[in-house]
């Protein structure tokens, strides 16, 4: 399989407002595929926003913005398609109930049957499996992920991962899906000056795959293509994506909290 090829981030005055204010003005973005772009600033400068925005999960208010050729707002739903998210608060995180195996076979299944073709859903089951664990060997060797190394190895659940193991893991989530952008908020949030060049140097390994790499963080590293975040009045709630354009990403996640799919992943990949 080819690497994914990253969708160039583009963006001119653009801006997000919501009732309270804007959560963020008069960005200008301009990182071609593969990039590693660093949204940086402190909390409360609308990062978040302008990560959602640019993934197709928010509609700006104002300016121009294209990711992979697709327009904003108008291709939001198209920009969701090839983007995922890796760890963002209250829209995409990992069930701390679940185990490692359980979160991966859920994803491969859910993968597949959203974002399968006909033909793919009515291949034989072997080749269903096959295909489901590729896929998450695929997205474990991205993310640097090895589960046997850890406590319980695949069913250590996720409440039990260290910091890094928990993002390596929800990184390793969103590249089943082979996105050409991937968003990941609060790179650096928490971490020690050892754990915080391990994680970019885990994003910038996803990026020299091929996968353009958006993140949100205090402090950008070295060689990333810096966007800093901005508002000129309080930050509100923004206007988000309306529910029936909610991503694969998106109703993963839901199904995970809500328990669902688990059994018939567990079925469909043939792993214990």
């Amino acid at each position: 399989m080819d690497s994914p090829h990253g969708a160039a981030v583009f963006a001119e005055g653009f801006g997000l407002k919501g009732p309270r204010g804007w959560a963020f003005r008069s960005v200008g973005i301009d990182a071609g595929p593969g990039s590693l772009i660093a949204i940086e600033g402190p909390s409360g400068s609308g990062r978040t926003c302008l990560l959602l925005a640019l993934t197709g999960r928010m509609r700006p208010s104002e300016g121009r913005a294209e990711v992979g050729g697709l327009p904003l707002p108008r291709r939001m739903a198209a920009i969701r398609r090839i983007s995922a998210l890796g760890p963002v608060p209250s829209v995409s995180e990992l069930d701390p109930s679940l185990t490692v195996d359980e979160h991966l076979r859920e994803r491969a299944l859910l993968q597949r049957r959203f974002d399968g073709s006909l033909r793919a859903l009515l291949r034989p089951r072997s080749e269903r499996v096959a295909a489901a664990r590729g896929r998450i060997e695929e997205a474990l060797s991205g993310a640097g992920l090895d589960p046997a190394s850890l406590a319980r190895a695949g069913r250590t659940p996720v409440r039990e991962l260290e910091r890094m193991e928990a993002l390596r893991l929800s990184v390793a989530l969103a590249l089943i899906g082979r996105p050409r952008l991937l968003g990941v908020d609060d790179a650096d949030l928490k971490l020690s000056d050892a754990d915080r060049v391990e994680a970019w140097d885990l994003l910038r390994s996803v990026a020299a795959s091929g996968t353009t790499v958006l993140t949100v963080c205090s402090q950008a590293p070295e060689g990333a293509v810096v966007v800093r975040a901005g508002n000129t009045e309080p930050a509100g709630p923004a206007e988000p994506a309306e529910p029936a354009d909610t991503d694969t990403a998106e109703v993963i996640g839901t199904a995970t909290h809500e328990g669902e799919g688990t059994a018939d992943a567990f079925a469909e990949t043939g792993r214990a």
